[in-house]
């Protein structure tokens, strides 16, 4: 085979066979094949698309281009979920120690925050001494102890896809959805679980802008998952406007345990129920919905979830004081709140806005690999809907300098944007999808 004749088979419209992918992708990953070929085919794909069976044909190579975490010693009961990104999104540090408690594994691979998006293993590392970074035997040893595991990906884990990926994102072809709907379901599936909820995120602070793409980007990666063997359900949540109320790695972390303890915003533990719920549904630990999500809350109001959450901290070498005690984490040397200027009715909150001010702050980082602060954020006061008056709050920025904050507060003041008449509120979730 040559890879100029897959380029040129794709790039005119033909649907390319299972060993002409595999050849690929066994090319990108060693190599032999030349990084601008590769780009040349993303590009192919993102203008001529892909047939279901490709996409499942590529998800398939990019696993088994590198390791597959074998979690059949765990008798199967292994529930994974993945974000398709958002703003003040710590769905996971609540979600994971619920399912757990209810009796299934949540072992997960997570990633870092990249541009406005927030990472999880940054705001776990928020608590001193939790180890993101564990080799397969202390991976195994966190989730059969505690339940839960969430770690970093390691490079062995669907190496075509760190390769590919890194092409996509300086080529423009990122928005390619088998090429996005392969690359999210290949590190999903080389970790291992049998089940997996997908949160796909809708709106301002999301990559998908509309309830059509996410709809179609979330049927997609549900048929990937059935064409493996794997029971996948798609969550289709708003990202219009924050997720909770905290954007930055710390106070997020507080606002997941407030959360835990039967308290924290409505609409974020809303969110989790959800998520949740639809976790215990493919787990088969409830039988229908309304079950599920009872279930949820009883985990939460009874305690088992917060106790399986410091079990799982504490497994993974974070301390223990700083969860049971909110106050000693990291936190910001200024505090300043932001005040409305006029009154009215909340129509939008920007997500996107709000995430970019977190990241001037220090909280996110704009490349790979740089540092972040994990005492600085953004709380968010106000929601889409809420009446306010003049001179009320609508932030608090978490900030290390006084220049900091006056900046992030003029940046703040233009993401929210008030109507006379009463707005309608934004759901949580707008729809789930299951098979």
């Amino acid at each position: 085979m040559r890879a100029v004749d897959i380029i040129a088979k794709k790039r005119d419209g033909g649907a390319l066979g299972s060993a002409e992918i595999a050849w690929f992708v066994d090319g990108l990953t060693s190599g032999d094949i030349a990084d601008y070929q590769v780009a040349a085919w993303a590009m192919a794909v993102l203008l001529r698309g892909m047939s279901d069976r490709e996409t499942i044909d590529l998800t398939t190579a990019m696993v088994n281009s590198g390791e597959v975490i074998d979690l059949s010693s765990l008798d199967g009961r292994v529930v994974d979920k993945h974000s398709t990104g958002g703003v003040g999104d710590k769905t996971t540090l609540v979600v994971a120690p619920v399912v757990a408690a209810a009796g299934l594994y949540v072992a997960k691979m997570s990633g870092r925050g990249l541009g406005f998006s927030g990472g999880t293993l940054d705001k776990l590392e928020s608590v001193a001494g939790y180890n993101v970074n564990l080799g397969l035997d202390a991976y195994m040893r966190v989730v059969s102890q505690a339940g839960v595991v969430v770690a970093g990906q390691t490079a062995d884990l669907a190496p075509a896809d760190g390769k590919l990926y890194a092409l996509r994102d300086v080529t423009a072809t990122v928005p390619s959805l088998p090429l996005i709907a392969s690359s999210i379901m290949s590190k999903k599936i080389a970790g291992g679980a049998n089940a997996i909820v997908l949160d796909v995120k809708i709106g301002r602070g999301a990559f998908m802008a509309s309830i059509e793409a996410a709809r179609e980007l979330a049927e997609m990666m549900i048929r990937i998952g059935e064409g493996v063997g794997r029971r996948v359900t798609a969550v289709l949540s708003d990202m219009n406007q924050p997720l909770g109320s905290a954007v930055g790695n710390a106070i997020e972390v507080k606002e997941a345990i407030a959360t835990l303890k039967g308290g924290g915003p409505v609409m974020f533990r809303e969110h989790c129920v959800e998520v949740a719920a639809e976790m215990l549904l493919l787990g088969e630990v409830a039988d229908n919905p309304e079950a599920a999500r009872m279930r949820v809350s009883e985990l939460l109001s009874g305690g088992q979830a917060w106790e399986r959450f410091v079990a799982w901290i504490g497994a993974q070498g974070g301390d223990t004081g700083q969860v049971e005690n909110p106050d000693r984490l990291p936190s910001a040397p200024i505090r300043r709140q932001v005040l409305a200027n006029d009154e009215g009715h909340v129509a939008q909150v920007d997500a996107r806005e709000v995430a970019l001010t977190a990241v001037a702050l220090g909280a996110g980082r704009e490349k790979k690999g740089e540092p972040i602060d994990h005492c600085v954020g953004v709380e968010v006061l106000c929601r889409v809907g809420d009446s306010i008056e003049a001179g009320q709050p609508l932030f608090v920025v978490h900030a290390q300098s006084e220049k900091a904050a006056q900046a992030a507060t003029q940046r703040l003041v233009r993401s929210v944007r008030l109507a006379d008449e009463a707005v309608e509120l934004l759901p949580a979730v707008y729809e789930v999808i299951r098979r």
